[in-house]
């Protein structure tokens, strides 16, 4: 019997990032939302930065209404972002460690040293029925306390896998391996985001147990210029069904 297949969220910033470029309200970011979820997609993902450069506090408060698959908003915790996610209360919630000046999220939390801080901002989230991710890397001991800061899930950052794929995919996929079994056992579940694209993300969803969702943007909605975005997401999604069916296989 087949497994259900890692679930993909769409993240619609480029959308954002190109509408912003030229003003005004074209391409619609909420109708992207309501065409990926039409497309397949199981999920859109949205990451507002204090500066709004592509995605604005009012565009997630608008997604609100259109998002009827899984809602997940990313970012660092500051006061702001706190009060959005709480008005617009998402599925989901993933913690970023970014500082405003980043141009994209590129580093995991550190969640030893944040401890105090992520515990706090988590059990607000929890109080409103929030489910928490923390984005983070393949570091154990950071993993097992994100388990005891009262994380739901944790999203691994998936860079370094994408940038040592083309040299040794299997060396690439192995420190992801042991990190999602480390979260499993300690009562995470699993998703992973950061240059996945069409080349990797079949490989690396066949080899991680307990992926429970990967959040793709930029790669997806590149591709979505040559090939269309219904064309784009579906592969996406063929991916992951690809490697479920290998996994039912060879479970």
């Amino acid at each position: 019997m087949l497994k259900k297949p890692t679930r993909l969220s769409v993240n619609i910033n480029k959308i954002a990032t190109l509408r912003n470029a030229r003003g005004g309200d074209i391409p619609n970011v909420c109708l992207a939302a309501k065409y990926c979820q039409e497309f397949g997609a199981q999920g859109i993902t949205v990451h507002p930065r204090p500066d709004e450069r592509h995605i604005r506090y009012s565009d997630a408060k608008a997604l609100r209404e259109v998002v009827k698959t899984e809602y997940n908003i990313e970012g660092y915790p500051n006061k702001s972002f706190i009060d959005l996610v709480i008005e617009c209360k998402p599925d989901q919630v993933t913690l970023v460690p970014d500082s405003p000046d980043v141009l994209t999220s590129n580093s995991g939390w550190d969640t030893i040293s944040n401890y105090d801080f992520l515990k706090d901002v988590i059990k607000e989230l929890s109080e409103k029925n929030i489910r928490s991710s923390i984005f983070i890397e393949c570091d154990n001991q950071k993993i097992e306390f994100a388990a005891k800061i009262g994380a739901d899930r944790i999203e691994l950052y998936t860079e370094n896998y994408s940038k040592e794929y083309q040299l040794n995919k299997q060396a690439s996929v192995i420190p992801y391996v042991n990190a999602s079994k480390v979260a499993m056992e300690n009562g995470l579940g699993v998703n992973a985001g950061h240059d996945l694209d069409l080349n990797n993300l079949e490989f690396f969803a066949k080899s991680v147990n307990g992926l429970l969702e990967v959040s793709i943007g930029h790669a997806l909605i590149s591709d979505a210029i040559y090939m269309g975005l219904e064309n784009s997401v579906q592969r996406y999604l063929y991916q992951l069904e690809l490697a479920n069916k290998w996994k039912s296989k060879n479970s």
